[in-house]
């Protein structure tokens, strides 16, 4: 029998405010345990939340990009249950009316083209974290995180594979960070999914028992966990076993997932309004404002950048992968960079220094008008390639002077057609064994006798001079 693999995501994404939710409390991430809290965050008694402006500002925006129907009249409910990382035992959520509803993202996967519809967004408070500490045995609470803000985004059973679910992912994540509500990084626990996955029959419209993975915060343990759970779940009822509905994690040292815990429902939360906070009414001005903000998202700047650049689609998908390196690009072109040079430099020489720095974009200190500067020394003749990416590296962390580095180090380009004959010539009276192999027909000898003119002036010749200047000199 073939079977089909039916997926649907909860993805919790923590907002970039400075405050929390419902407190004044920062959300810097990391800080001493139980550094970063108070008592509306932890619950004490008659303590009272007040909602964050911003936190309702991001969860509208997001809404908006991806084609959501906002809640124009909007409430906070208590969801609660009883676990160490709560300790007021309760979770200020929204279950009836949450703040948007029936949005929908395009992706691109293997199997083409697919549309995911949202079925919710809402806004909710962050729980805390246990650290289990193995050389005592103990595993300690910290409150930091509790409060932090969050939006979730519910999506329908739309996913029929870890490939979908990867460009649905990383489609979100990119809007998301456009938008400046979130930083998204998964390796801090910004951007976490839970999957809900259940296997039936290919062709079978109802659907089968499904599971939910807690916490999944990087791509590769979400594939790794969507492939193993389905197969799971394959083995089981082949077995002539049935798939309980349960809270399972992924161990990624086991590359395995196991349960947790019996799958809770709605009523198992005893969700009722939250009565310290009230209802969320949004003029349609407010609306109107928030949608005339929205920025340009990818998708658009890489239509743009075909039509306006005359870019490869590869290019235009690289370079708009990214807010801050889109805005780097844009910049550079402002500055008089020909397109296509500007995204050969970001592609090859700033996303690989990026890479090995284990650096973001938008944290390195190179600016467009050093590389727009770096750039215009290359087109103008006074520097070669080579030497050009040497300065790159000399200049990438501090941002330096390119002309300044450029003097002090003497390595303007030899353009004088006189001293690059020159050159030429004493290469060929001390290599006469490579004019005879080039004369002979032998093209790997021209490269060797290039070489030697470039080491002799020290790399700062231009290549195309020393070609001409050495093919003349040849057949002479």
């Amino acid at each position: 029998m073939t079977w089909e693999t039916v997926i649907g995501l909860e993805t919790h994404v923590e907002l970039a405010t400075k405050t929390k939710i419902f407190c004044a409390c920062t959300t810097a991430f990391g800080g001493g345990p139980n550094t970063h809290c108070c008592p509306v965050c932890t619950g004490m008694p008659g303590a009272l939340p007040v909602l964050n402006k911003k936190v309702l500002e991001f969860a509208v925006k997001a809404g908006l990009a991806l084609g959501c129907s906002i809640t124009r009249y909007s409430k906070f409910d208590r969801k609660n249950y009883f676990y160490p990382d709560l300790p007021k035992a309760y979770q200020i959520s929204q279950l009836s009316l949450p703040i948007a509803r029936d949005g929908k993202v395009d992706i691109r996967a293997a199997a083409g083209p697919r549309t995911v519809h949202i079925h919710e967004l809402h806004m909710e408070e962050d729980a805390g974290k246990l650290v289990h500490d193995p050389w005592l045995d103990q595993t300690r609470a910290d409150y930091n995180r509790c409060g932090v803000p969050l939006i979730e985004i519910v999506t329908e059973p739309d996913f029929r594979s870890a490939d979908e679910v990867v460009a649905y992912l990383g489609k979100l994540k990119e809007t998301l960070q456009y938008l400046g509500v979130s930083d998204c990084k998964m390796q801090e626990g910004s951007l976490r999914c839970d999957v809900n996955l259940s296997v039936r029959p290919m062709g079978s419209t109802e659907l089968g028992t499904r599971t939910e993975m807690k916490n999944l915060n990087s791509f590769k343990a979400i594939t790794r966990a969507i492939g193993y759970e389905a197969k799971r779940q394959i083995e089981l009822i082949e077995a002539g076993r049935r798939v309980i509905q349960e809270t399972r994690r992924w161990d990624e040292n086991k590359d395995a997932t196991y349960a947790m815990r019996s799958k809770e429902n709605a009523q198992d939360y005893r969700y009722f309004p939250e009565p310290d906070l009230p209802p969320i009414e949004l003029p349609e001005e407010y609306l109107a404002g928030l949608r005339a903000a929205q920025p340009e998202l990818a998708e658009a700047k890489r239509t743009r950048y075909q039509t306006d650049y005359g870019l490869p689609e590869y290019d235009c998908q690289m370079i708009a992968s990214d807010s801050a390196l889109a805005r780097f690009f844009e910049t550079l072109v402002e500055l008089g960079t020909p397109p296509k040079q500007g995204a050969n430099w970001i592609m090859g020489e700033v996303l690989g220094a990026l890479a090995a720095r284990s650096m973001e974009p938008k944290d390195m200190k190179l600016t467009p008008p050093t590389l727009a500067r770096l750039i215009a020394l290359v087109s103008g003749g006074s520097l070669n390639r080579n030497t050009a990416v040497k300065v790159f590296e000399a200049v990438f962390d501090a941002d330096g002077d390119v002309d300044a580095y450029v003097k002090e180090h003497g390595l303007e380009q030899v353009n004088d057609g006189k001293v690059v004959r020159d050159a030429c010539a004493r290469a060929l009276a001390a290599n006469p064994r490579s004019v005879e192999d080039y004369r002979s027909g032998k093209e790997k000898a021209f490269g060797f006798l290039v070489g030697q003119v470039m080491r002799e002036l020290k790399g700062r010749a231009n290549p195309k001079t020393v070609n001409t200047a050495l093919r003349e000199l040849l057949e002479q």
